[in-house]
């Protein structure tokens, strides 16, 4: 498993948690408004050894609490429960974050107790998953990792990227349908970070007022749900 970089600490990534973010390369997606495509497609990419982030996590114990791991799609590769379990083995909390690809290895991981926190995307409406994931054939896959985390003792969250051109409110009445009886989910804003998969100013952020009316959309079927990063 090859590691594109570290954040060494942040409030935002684990809730509740004082932690640091670590990234994996490579994704079986291919989103089209990704925000970190170089993690994505680019095998140039400087790799961040693995023997200097564990000597990071043991100069950190007692400072931070978790590991937030994402990507890229951590779950793409076989050895993540190896990679987990070194982390714990130190003491760390661990946040996974998923697009849900792999149900087999999510199952894995929560069954094993590796994961304290899963944060799992949620692309679009079943009908627009396919468009909206930039790949095919994926839908069976998310939908049963959708139960295993609605089904299971682990505390998670459901989280879309709400981009304009491929959102409206009525895909998140589809998508409140679907996950209904979720506590945790929010739609979040889409931001051109520079590292976007099919170029800058080919997505846009929606409107304060769409995003209002999205999240009334889905609130239907998902009291909590809220905004995150749309003012």
């Amino acid at each position: 498993m090859k590691l594109g970089g570290l954040q060494k600490m942040t409030l935002l990534d684990f809730p509740g948690r004082v932690a640091c973010t670590v990234f994996t390369v490579g994704c079986n997606f291919r989103c089209p408004f990704c925000h970190n495509s170089s993690l994505v497609v680019s095998p140039a990419l400087p790799e961040f050894p693995q023997d200097d982030f564990f000597a990071f996590l043991r100069r950190r114990q007692g400072l931070l609490e978790g590991v937030a791991i994402t990507g890229g799609e951590p779950l793409l590769h076989p050895d993540m429960p190896e990679f987990l379990e070194k982390i714990r083995a130190l003491g760390y909390a661990v946040k996974l974050d998923t697009n849900g690809a792999f149900p087999d290895r999510l199952e894995t991981v929560l069954k094993a107790g590796l994961a304290d926190y899963v944060a799992m995307d949620v692309k679009n409406s079943r009908e627009k998953y396919e468009l909206t994931a930039g790949v095919t054939g994926i839908l069976p896959a998310v939908e049963r990792s959708v139960d295993i985390l609605k089904n299971g003792n682990i505390p998670f969250e459901f989280r879309t990227t709400l981009v304009d051109e491929l959102h409206e409110p009525e895909d998140f009445a589809a998508i409140g349908q679907w996950i209904a009886g979720t506590e945790r989910y929010f739609l979040q804003g889409f931001v051109d970070s520079g590292d976007i998969l099919a170029g800058s100013y080919a997505f846009h952020a929606a409107s304060p007022e769409k995003a209002k009316a999205c999240l009334e959309a889905v609130r239907l079927f998902v009291p909590s749900a809220q905004l995150r990063g749309i003012e």
